[in-house]
């Protein structure tokens, strides 16, 4: 499950930056449905995602769980703000905030995903 999920967020970060290339250009209908599309991965992410934090909640080790669930939290923020990035710049208003929240967000979670959790 771990190739999956990493795979459904590898594509949803080139699903994010096309339809930002779209928004950049102009060209709102393709953005639009490569937009759609990026939703759909969100929830392959999320659904990868909480099969991997079933596997820590089953396992008894609590230094990971606390882990794992901050890491869990951190994933949804960044989905959040890929989001919010990617609707703010298609009705043309200011992104900056959210690039910051995307910044911190995704340190976080590729710290705990690839230094501090095994899977």
């Amino acid at each position: 499950m771990t190739h999956m999920h990493i795979t459904s967020w590898v594509l949803g970060f080139i699903l994010f930056i096309i339809a930002l290339v779209f928004l950049n250009q102009g060209k709102e209908k393709p953005a639009k449905i490569v937009h759609m599309i990026l939703r759909l991965d969100y929830l392959f992410i999320l659904y990868t995602g909480g099969d991997l934090l079933g596997v820590y909640f089953q396992s008894i080790q609590m230094p990971l769980f606390a882990e794992a669930i901050t890491k869990s939290l951190a994933g949804i923020w960044l989905i959040a703000a890929m989001e919010m990035i990617l609707v703010k710049k298609s009705k043309g208003k200011p992104v900056r905030s959210f690039w910051i929240q995307f910044v911190i967000a995704l340190v976080i979670v590729l710290i705990l995903g690839f230094v501090r959790l095994p899977m």
